[in-house]
């Protein structure tokens, strides 16, 4: 695995792109992908979508990872979204190109023709791409409201927004952010908004940043209300209970009107900078990520003797418990110092009285139910088998409560330093759902994530449910959870894919979840790292 030299941020805008929409202009959105081998491309990043607008300048940067050792083939598409799915292949395509990142870095700005296909223009569209290093991980956190701004709209009020620019070196201005639209309000207060430190102004406090409010209009030609100049130095003023006030002028007004006072005035009522700290920071500031397995042995899994069973151990020596287990367990173990992982089974009649248990240690030992390594858990897993009857109930609740009284203990101590995951192999008939509920709820405010990896054919529904994709997972009483700490996975998706992709689609939500606890907290690294070397 090569070193990540450095993360750069790009930033695109384009011009005279094609018209695809009748009536009105495209409603353009810029995809970066990276070229993966043979033949094949993944989606890196991808810009928002800009309305009624064939000159976009996007406000969201791509981010990628810089490899000096390596050629990244980078393709820029830009396409017209008429709809809402997240699928581009159903949207107009209007031109993109090709390039390298090395190509890109190394010259100040990049502007090329837009291209339908090899040789083949995309009308007079051209792109340009700007490439930025971070090397600042600090944030600026905004709050602005406004007062008594301009009409600007024959029937109702303005609709204002906010844009704010930095000056390049070169003295020309780049957008930094843009606020969200508020409908019908000539007193606007809008959302609290954070903008990297080094998006914002390249890390330099008295470089210029432009203002400009405007009133949103749906075809895209948005009417200016006013503008002003300020820097960092000064917005950071704001803050305990007192603003820092602007006026907002309309250049055009203020020649022709000798009266004229301004268009409105932009209140900073606060103007923060914080440090925002990386899952890495975390992880190198000494923070162990502690791994526990819970594996499904109930009745509906089948009889492990039979080859139909999902517990059943082929002549080759896998299941799909075990597949689950190596793929999850060999990302996680390099994050923990001393290997020993807890593992736990549920749903099954254990000796010598068969009662039924919903928390079983694996190595029949309840008082260290550690493995050694993820080997350790295979061994346990292959040893119990023919030594338990599978049974029921689906019980998920006792085993997330017993992680999230670790984590809980563990939270007490106030600093980064444990950070728990839980993975569940289930074949998905939950039958206690409502205490999960209640469960992942209240671990939703403990250092901890949820993996649940759905193994068999059975209809995963709840387990989707738990996941909160689709809206955020509330207990019974309606209590919501505090974070999304639950990532489902079916194992039929990985059937035939490469071991690596389980883990990868398994684990990708867990740097997000970790620094989300950490940053709810108010927690920094337990060491923060003096230079940052990535």
């Amino acid at each position: 695995m090569a070193a990540c030299v450095s993360r750069v941020e790009l930033s695109v805008s384009c011009r005279s792109l094609l018209d695809r929409d009748l009536g009105s202009k495209s409603d353009p959105l810029c995809v970066l992908l990276q070229d993966v081998g043979g033949g094949r491309w993944a989606e890196l990043d991808r810009t928002e979508r800009i309305k009624n607008c064939p000159d976009p300048e996007f406000c969201k940067k791509l981010v990628v990872d810089y490899y000096f050792e390596k050629v990244q083939k980078l393709k820029f598409g830009v396409y017209d979204i008429d709809n809402k799915s997240f699928d581009l292949n159903d949207d107009d395509y209007l031109g993109g190109i090709e390039c390298t990142l090395g190509q890109v870095v190394s010259s100040s700005v990049f502007t090329r023709p837009l291209e339908l296909k090899q040789g083949k223009p995309a009308g007079k569209g051209t792109i340009t791409i700007s490439a930025e290093e971070i090397k600042d991980t600090r944030v600026v956190y905004l709050e602005i409201e406004a007062r008594n701004l301009d009409k600007k709209d024959f029937l109702g009020k303005s609709d204002p927004f906010l844009e704010f620019y930095k000056q390049s070196d070169a003295g020309t201005w780049q957008l930094v952010y843009r606020t969200e639209v508020i409908k019908n309000n000539l007193n606007p207060c809008w959302r609290k908004f954070t903008v990297p430190l080094q998006t914002f102004c390249g890390g330099d406090f008295n470089k210029r940043i432009k203002v400009q409010c405007a009133d949103h209009d749906s075809d895209g030609s948005h009417d200016l209300i006013g503008t002003f100049e300020t820097n960092l130095t000064q917005l950071q003023k704001a803050g305990g209970g007192t603003p820092v006030e602007f006026e907002c002028i309309h250049p055009e007004k203020k020649q022709k009107k000798k009266s004229y006072k301004n268009s409105g005035i932009i209140r900073i009522k606060s103007c923060k900078i914080e440090t925002e700290y990386s899952f890495l920071d975390y992880v190198m500031g000494g923070c162990q990520i502690n791994f526990t397995v819970g594996v499904d042995f109930t009745g509906s899994n089948g009889d492990p003797k039979s080859p139909d069973s999902l517990h059943y151990i082929s002549p080759d020596g896998i299941n799909e418990y075990l597949i689950a287990i190596w793929s999850v367990g060999s990302v996680v173990q390099d994050y923990d110092t001393d290997k020993l992982f807890p593992a736990f089974g549920f749903g099954a009649q254990i000796p010598p009285s068969w009662q039924v248990s919903h928390e079983f240690a694996l190595n029949f030992n309840p008082s260290n139910p550690y493995c050694q390594g993820i080997q350790g858990i295979v061994d346990a897993y292959r040893q119990i088998l023919p030594q338990i009857r599978l049974y029921g109930p689906t019980n998920f609740s006792p085993i997330i409560n017993h992680v999230a009284r670790f984590a809980a203990h563990s939270a007490q101590q106030g600093t980064a330093s444990q950070y728990f995951i839980l993975l569940i192999i289930t074949d998905g008939e939950i039958t206690d759902l409502d205490q999960t509920r209640q469960a992942i709820v209240n671990a939703s405010k403990l250092p901890m994530s949820i993996i649940i990896v759905g193994v068999g054919e059975a209809d995963f529904k709840a387990m989707e449910f738990l996941d909160g994709d689709n809206g955020v997972l509330k207990s019974l009483t309606g209590e919501p959870a505090a974070r999304d700490i639950v990532q489902f996975v079916p194992f039929r998706q990985f059937k035939n894919a490469p071991r690596e992709a389980l883990s990868q689609m398994v684990l990708a939500e867990v740097p997000k979840q970790l620094v989300s606890y950490y940053k709810w907290q108010g927690w920094p690294p337990v060491k923060p790292q003096e230079t940052k070397k990535m």
